[in-house]
């Protein structure tokens, strides 16, 4: 049977308490699971993302991720939670006056691991994620295509349990779009639990995965 990864029951969310913006959602992720989260702009699917790592706590229910009920009893329980975790935002967050190389090391240089494990971990990222060659170039002189792939590189960078992803394509062209949900799903491949909040599902063939979808603060999964 599969680890559970996340946990939910009869969860509510809220930026404060006069404005819900999801209800009762129950729902169970489990490791090795590939989640597309859908819905239309403004339903609450990166509150849903915000919740996970703890920057949104809920107003009702239950909510466990990695072990860690929510809202965490301490900052320290928050801390171990999102040592974790891998995430993966829109605007990239990239450290602008670090190398490419440099930016996906960050976790790996706060984690305290030496200088030889980083190397080897940087490179083989950098192979998976088809930038070997751009290693010394700043994220200004790259495409948003390419400096989205660095930020994948760098959250899967200390081997976390489960990645999560808010709208990563959303400032990209259909291609690069693609290319970064294709680099999504081969790391699913390879055993990595992946939740992606999306507002256009990607092609997809041959991949088993899971649709959440949120309509008026509901969480619907699709069977297909």
């Amino acid at each position: 049977m599969a680890n559970e990864i996340a946990f939910a029951k009869d969860l509510s969310l809220a930026y404060d308490s006069r404005e819900v913006v999801l209800r009762d959602l129950s729902f169970s992720i489990n490791e090795g699971d590939l989640i597309f989260v859908t819905g239309a702009s403004g339903s609450g699917k990166s509150t849903l993302i915000k919740a996970f790592y703890g920057a949104v706590a809920p107003i009702k229910g239950y909510l466990r991720v990695g072990g860690v009920k929510m809202p965490a009893d301490s900052k320290s329980s928050i801390d171990r939670l999102r040592r974790k975790l891998g995430i993966v935002f829109q605007d990239y967050r990239l450290i602008e006056e670090w190398s490419i190389e440099r930016n996906i090391a960050l976790p790996l240089y706060i984690a305290g691991y030496d200088q030889k494990r980083i190397k080897d971990q940087v490179e083989k990222l950098l192979k998976h994620v088809r930038l070997t060659h751009r290693r010394d170039r700043f994220p200004q002189e790259l495409s948003g295509g390419e400096q989205q792939r660095v930020a994948v590189a760098r959250a899967l960078s200390h081997n976390p349990m489960l990645l999560l992803a808010d709208e990563p394509t959303g400032n990209l062209d259909d291609f690069s779009a693609q290319l970064v949900h294709e680099l999504f799903m081969a790391v699913n491949q390879l055993g990595k639990t992946v939740v992606i909040v999306t507002h256009r599902m990607p092609s997809i063939a041959g991949v088993n995965y899971r649709h959440f979808r949120i309509d008026e603060g509901r969480l619907v999964e699709i069977n297909y």
